[in-house]
């Protein structure tokens, strides 16, 4: 990007086999349980990808698959899931995210049993996800920041755990959708968390009303600091991705492209968390017009 602030390096994690980093955290907490633990199949709640990611295990261990999924999951991800013998159960949003704060299965309601894998607070799913960080360093032999989208936050936990381990110098900047920031919210409020309105847009793979305890815990001393981006801007990012790139990426993809274009990173060489590439087809024709879609 020759007109940025800095040097933007992409990490593309939409060349993923289900074109997202959550095959990280899956696989890894699938094959770190026992055979009798995934006998009766695998559980996970999730906007679409780390359904993906669930459901491309369960393939791959040919036992069953039932993801619980809000009700502004992309129907691209959904289509996905099925295409890999998922079973889809729909639930509203506030229902959904009840369940991610949960971290029960039985919370998710008559019918949906199995090895539940948690979409960002599993230890394994997290340690998986933190191999990004130790890819970047591997091939990068100098960078200045990085900036991630923020959901539940087992993206950014693993990436800066890595990070903060080997490469303890680099920034770490978090973003989310203006419609939904508790993150930059809580930063504002002096690090004290706060909750905050959420309005579900196109970008269904980041933003929320609050943050997960137990993330925000792991995450708090990680995290340089956290921005809220507007949703134009956001689709501002992924039709910057495509014209320039060539790469097709979700709502969230867009979040990080969108903060580093502004320099809210900084100066130096800054690298750019694609997390995925799931988008619908209407959504993205929405962008390349130069509109915001629902």
């Amino acid at each position: 990007m020759d007109d940025a602030p800095p040097e933007i390096w992409l990490k593309r994690e939409n060349l993923q086999p289900i074109a997202s980093f959550k095959l990280r955290g899956a696989a890894n907490a699938v094959l770190s349980a026992t055979p009798e633990e995934l006998a009766d199949g695998l559980v996970t709640t999730s906007t679409g990808n780390m359904a993906q990611g669930v459901a491309w295990m369960a393939r791959e261990l040919g036992v069953p698959a039932t993801i619980v999924v809000p009700d502004n999951a992309s129907m691209t991800k959904l289509a996905a899931v099925e295409r890999l013998g998922g079973r889809i159960v729909r639930v509203t949003w506030e229902k959904w995210w009840a369940a991610v704060d949960a971290d029960d299965e039985r919370d998710l309601g008559e019918g949906v049993h199995g090895f539940y894998v948690h979409p960002v607070q599993d230890p394994p799913v997290m340690a998986g996800n933190g191999t990004i960080g130790l890819e970047l360093s591997e091939d990068l032999d100098d960078f200045d920041a990085v900036v991630i989208p923020w959901g539940g936050g087992g993206l950014t936990t693993g990436i800066a755990s890595a990070l903060r381990a080997i490469r303890p110098e680099v920034k770490v900047y978090v973003c989310e959708p203006e419609s939904g920031a508790p993150f930059a919210a809580t930063v504002a409020n002096g690090r004290v968390p706060v909750k905050v309105d959420y309005r579900p847009s196109f970008i269904d793979g980041a933003g929320s009303g609050s943050l997960l305890p137990r993330m925000w815990e792991h995450a708090r001393d990680l995290v340089t600091d956290a921005f809220a981006i507007s949703l134009a801007d956001a689709a501002a990012g992924v039709r910057l991705l495509l014209e320039r790139a060539r790469i097709v990426g979700e709502g969230a993809a867009g979040l990080p492209v969108a903060a580093a274009m502004a320099g809210l990173a900084g100066e130096g060489r800054v690298v750019c968390i694609v997390s995925g590439g799931n988008i619908d087809s209407a959504r993205l024709a929405a962008i390349l017009e130069g509109r915001v879609p629902d």
